[in-house]
């Protein structure tokens, strides 16, 4: 599947711009710079494979030719050794975009806990202010109260008791993953998906393993409803991937197959279902009518 996502995402032609194209960095440009090299390097392959050979076509568009054998002797075919370099390269590019993307992940989370507690911050200084702005008035002659009603302050609000700290606003506790994972599906039921993709991004910057394929799949739903299908594509890979053999492994196939089909990759979509009913031969009634369904619309 690794091979089937690389080759989609870096050799279909898409109307979007490519899913990382939106990198500032250094490091995300120099990735870039990697992978248009390798899409040239792969072009340029597969228009020197020969036109002969194994009948089967290999996902990268040329004529199939075997890797090289375990015992490091050349296999047949001069182009082997070249495409098995490349595929290690594919795949060395696929865990640096998901080491940037967990970096970035990472970030946008702590920056978003920054700019909540500056909020709070900013929230006690304006009501310590307002308490300090009414006891300053109440020093002069003020009217005498009426019997049986409190003082109050010239704003309108209560004085507080002489002596008597005023308190501090209660701090929101953070959502437990549980929590955000139960607001980001009932956001996803509302077709809210960013806030749904913020629930799922949450989650997965908390780095709560244990809920961690929940997560992806979430932010691979909530991306999929905002037809951001590259980046939805990654997300229900990495779901895949972090348990293979799970309850939900067969959602993560048919989003990623979805997906797929949304940026127009059919022939990496009906693959992906291949393997989904060779993996998952038993499906339950639900996601079989899933998996028939895009089988369907992908013509497969």
């Amino acid at each position: 599947m690794t091979s089937l996502l690389a080759t989609a995402l870096v050799l279909v032609p898409l109307a979007a711009a490519p899913a990382f194209a939106q990198m500032d960095s250094r490091e995300g440009i120099a990735l870039q710079n990697q992978i248009l090299q390798l899409r040239q390097e792969l072009d340029q392959l597969r228009r020197n494979a020969p036109s002969g050979g194994s009948a089967g076509g290999s996902s990268l568009g040329g004529a199939y030719v075997p890797p090289p054998s375990r015992g490091g002797a050349p296999a047949a075919g001069g182009g082997s050794e070249l495409v098995a370099g490349l595929l290690d390269r594919v795949n060395n590019l696929e865990d640096e975009v998901r080491r940037l993307r967990g970096r970035a992940e990472e970030a946008e989370y702590k920056n978003k806990q920054l700019s909540d507690q500056l909020e709070k911050l900013n929230g006690d200084m304006d009501y310590r202010l307002q308490q300090l702005e009414g006891g300053g008035r109440s020093g002069g002659a003020a009217p005498t109260p009426a019997p049986g009603r409190p003082p109050a302050s010239s704003s309108g609000s209560l004085t507080p008791p002489a002596g008597a700290s005023p308190a501090a606003p209660a701090a929101a506790a953070p959502r437990t993953p549980e929590k955000a994972l139960a607001d980001g599906q009932a956001a996803l039921g509302r077709r809210d998906y960013a806030s749904a993709e913020a629930a799922a991004r949450e989650v997965i910057a908390s780095r709560n393993t244990a809920r961690a394929q929940d997560a992806q799949l979430l932010l691979g739903q909530s991306l999929l409803g905002k037809r951001d299908f590259q980046n939805a594509a990654v997300a229900f890979d990495d779901a895949y991937r972090r348990n293979r053999q799970s309850a939900r492994a067969p959602e993560a196939m048919i989003g990623l197959a979805n997906s797929f089909l949304g940026f127009g990759a059919k022939k990496e979509a009906c693959a992906t279902l291949g393997d989904l009913r060779t993996e998952f031969p038993r499906l339950s009634g639900s996601l079989n009518q899933q998996a028939q369904e895009t089988a369907r619309r992908g013509g497969c």
